[in-house]
């Protein structure tokens, strides 16, 4: 195939379930790699919700409170983020951003770009309000389950000085969407029908969010795959030490969305396609 590069590429054989099995789902392949095609020209990575949501506890403890996953994203931030980016940044393949949470974004050239790319479409529908018992119930789990009164101070005081962090900070004028239209604006622009995602939470923004794989996949027609080493997931108590939930999202990726890749052999497969392209993304 031309302008492609052969990737080591991760996706789920989902089946056969053999029902002589007591639990027949125990019948399926499971994980399965393979070497396979990725087009130079098609492919763009997107980096989500990575934002700065400060280096210590003591700056937000409520916060990291209900978000525990802060620290694992810092990390994936400082070690997996600078070698990944700047791969894709000497390859041919853009870099977009897709944002959210604040305005810190607005004043860059590439989400001015991006806003003049994205389709108008009608006027907003009219958002269902809560019945009285139903916003009762929607109280009730805001003081007794999520995120509770003590914590939303320090939440709110985050997002009032939400940016990037360094590891993340957008170049030049590489994308910057902060929705699905005008994510889809800049892949029509770059003729992109495949976005590979890096950012957090898979299971949650990456997925759900305005820009989300769902948004992009469902309503777009884009093929969303992510980086295994570059997000990590809202756990719960049960899943947390083993990070399940980050695992069941990969699958629910590779299963309705697209692939999985690991952040090595795509570092060293763009390798030989390395361009002097600057920081360019538009």
């Amino acid at each position: 195939m031309p302008n492609t590069v052969t990737v080591p590429t991760w996706f789920y054989k989902h089946g056969d379930a053999d029902f002589a099995l007591e639990v027949p789902e125990e019948g399926f392949g499971g994980w399965k790699k393979a070497n396979l095609e990725l087009s130079l020209e098609h492919t763009a990575v997107a980096v989500m919700h990575a934002w700065d949501a400060g280096t210590a506890y003591e700056q937000f403890p409520g916060w990291w409170r209900v978000v525990p996953y802060i620290p694992r994203a810092n990390e994936i931030m400082e070690t997996v983020f600078p070698p990944l980016l700047e791969a894709v940044r000497q390859s041919p393949l853009p870099l977009f951003h897709v944002v959210g949470g604040g305005d810190y974004y607005k004043d860059l050239p590439g989400y001015e770009h991006a806003t003049e790319l994205a389709p108008r479409g009608g006027p907003p529908v009219e958002r269902i309000a809560p019945d009285p018992a139903l916003q009762a119930m929607l109280q009730y789990k805001h003081e007794h389950g999520y995120p509770r009164p003590h914590n939303v101070p320090d939440i709110q005081r985050g997002f009032e000085r939400i940016g990037f962090p360094p590891q993340a900070q957008p170049q030049g004028d590489e994308g910057v969407a902060e929705n699905g239209p005008q994510l889809y604006g800049l892949c029509r622009a770059h003729n992109i029908t495949h976005l590979i995602y890096a950012g957090f939470a898979i299971n949650w923004c990456l997925l759900l969010s305005p820009g989300g794989m769902a948004e992009m996949n469902h309503q777009y027609g884009v093929t969303c795959s992510a980086f295994r080493q570059a997000t990590t997931a809202v756990e719960n108590k049960a899943s947390a030490r083993g990070e399940w939930c980050k695992e069941l999202a990969l699958w629910r990726v590779a299963l309705a969305f697209g692939f999985v890749y690991d952040t090595d052999d795509f570092i060293a497969a763009l390798k030989p396609h390395s361009v002097a392209k600057g920081t360019a993304g538009l």
